[in-house]
């Protein structure tokens, strides 16, 4: 036969399936969120760098062609120089000469590039010009100054113009990253490398920029200078790197941390949902289960008594019979509604105990004189074994008393028809333990840790058809700790059950 789960186990997997949907999703959307922006910090980095150094470099790219265009050719140890206003020498050993159309260097490179422009002397102003030129597949940066019909020129050095800008950017930095300003030439294929010549000219600026410095901003100069580019290039460690590591770095510790809170939040939230549908549950099964074991002494109280009403009883003796049998039954019903309020005294805290120090022997005794008057049955052995002289105890006599008679009611009932419990005594070092063993239907492994949860019962067909509330361990184990000991169990499914009350000895 199919068995359904409760409803409030239904409404319990619902609720935590909208707790899921309305608190997880969207948290997974955030943070899809968060991982693109850590994704993409080292691009926002740079954009920030780029944006910080944008106004130095428009100002150094105004001013060094003016600078360069200040300086002029002069002629020193056999070849001209270009010379700056200090005296500073701005050009390399590669020099030229130009009259009409005609060039004259050592530089073939450099003579079929200004051939291929074109240009005649003619065409230059007076005063230094500069402009840019592709030599030899790579930007080279040009100065040239006519005199007397004949243009004299060579190329600027490259370190040179770069020490002009770190002396001139040293008051216009921006930030306190220590940088320096360079000078970055444009590469481009030489002419009839076709598209194989593009291909490699573009994987060499590639592995040139991955394999170099990085730069932090770059700023293309203006036309005749376009083949060259001003950049910002740290000295130290790589500022973007730097920024971009500690920015993903508090991302992710905050994700984690999002993370963390979410499912703990989640876990505690489930786990105060799945408890109070278990409670709710449990409370169900409890009342259902106290209305059981109330309907069966309230029947059979009423059921006496309109049989002595009716006078159906003439004999003496099966009067006092049904007399004894309607007490008994008086008695279930009192000890069962005397353990829910014993219970509900426990929950809310207002139990009270009245220790006294006396032998352990006392409360045994008070155990198991209840215990007999109960059970008349002729089926029953109990053995009980207290050592001399018996340790002293500092507890609440009726209390422990009733927690021990729970215990050998509970092995009374689980012990089908071999009803052989034992009862002893030891003290063990600091503990005295009172020791109820059984020979009954024994616990599942499974259930040791539930079975002293209040309203819990196992599941077995001999708990079914045993009386009970699923209360009386509960109680007792509240009892024992209040008291500052412990309830043990060591039980195997078919074997039986050893249940140990473990109390402080009292120091006398």
């Amino acid at each position: 036969m199919a068995t359904h789960p409760p409803p409030i186990i239904l409404s319990f997997r619902r609720t935590f399936a909208l707790l899921i949907v309305l608190v997880v999703l969207p948290s997974a959307g955030l943070s899809g969120f968060g991982v693109v922006a850590i994704i993409n910090e080292r691009a926002a980095v740079e954009k920030r760098l780029e944006a910080a150094w944008k106004g130095t470099l428009e100002g150094l790219a105004e001013e060094l062609p003016t600078v360069l265009r200040a300086a002029s050719f002069e002629r020193e140890e056999g070849q001209w120089w270009l010379v700056d206003a200090a005296g500073r020498r701005l050009s390399t050993r590669d020099t030229f000469e130009m009259e009409g159309k005609q060039v004259r260097t050592a530089d073939k490179d450099l003579a079929t590039a200004l051939q291929a422009t074109g240009t005649s002397s003619s065409d230059f102003p007076r005063g230094t010009s500069l402009f840019s030129l592709v030599v030899g597949g790579k930007a080279t940066l040009l100065a040239a100054e006519p005199r007397n019909g004949t243009v004299y020129g060579a190329r600027v050095s490259q370190e040179a113009v770069e020490a002009l800008l770190a002396e001139w950017g040293e008051g216009q930095q921006t930030s306190s990253e220590p940088v320096r300003f360079v000078l970055l030439a444009r590469q481009e294929p030489l002419p009839g490398e076709g598209l194989m010549g593009k291909l490699a000219s573009e994987v060499a600026q590639a592995r040139a920029s991955a394999l170099g410095p990085p730069t932090l901003a770059e700023r293309t100069l203006d036309v005749p200078l376009q083949d060259f580019r001003l950049g910002v290039v740290p000295l130290g460690e790589d500022p973007v790197a730097r920024a971009s590591t500690r920015n993903r770095l508090v991302y992710v510790v905050l994700l984690a941390l999002f993370y963390l809170t979410l499912s703990f939040g989640v876990v505690y939230t489930g786990r105060v949902l799945y408890r109070e549908a278990r409670l709710s549950r449990m409370k169900t099964d409890f009342v259902s289960l106290v209305s059981h074991e109330l309907r069966t002494p309230v029947t059979s109280i009423r059921m006496f008594i309109e049989t002595l009403a009716l006078g159906r009883v003439q004999d003496p003796a099966q009067t006092q019979e049904v007399l004894r049998m309607l007490t008994q039954e008086t008695e279930r019903l009192s000890t069962l509604i005397e353990r829910v309020l014993d219970w509900s005294r426990i929950e809310s805290g207002r139990k009270e105990y009245h220790p006294e120090t006396l032998p352990v022997s006392d409360v045994v005794e008070t155990a198991v004189a209840a215990f007999r008057a109960q059970r008349l049955e002729g089926d029953l052995k109990l053995t009980v074994q207290v050592p001399e002289p018996p340790p002293p105890v500092h507890v609440d006599r009726v209390a422990i008393a009733g927690a021990l008679l729970n215990l050998l009611q509970n092995a009374y009932k689980y012990s089908r028809e071999d009803k052989r419990i034992a009862l002893s005594v030891r003290q063990h070092r600091r503990w005295v333990e009172l020791t109820v063993e059984d020979h009954g239907v024994g616990i599942a492994r499974r259930d040791h840790r539930r079975i002293f949860e209040r309203f819990y019962r196992v599941d077995n067909l001999l708990t079914r058809r045993t009386e009970g509330s699923g209360l009386g361990l509960a109680i007792a184990r509240r009892i024992v700790e209040a008291h500052g000991g412990h309830i043990l169990l060591k039980s195997e499914l078919g074997k039986g059950s050893r249940f140990t009350l473990q109390l402080p000895v009292e120091k006398v």
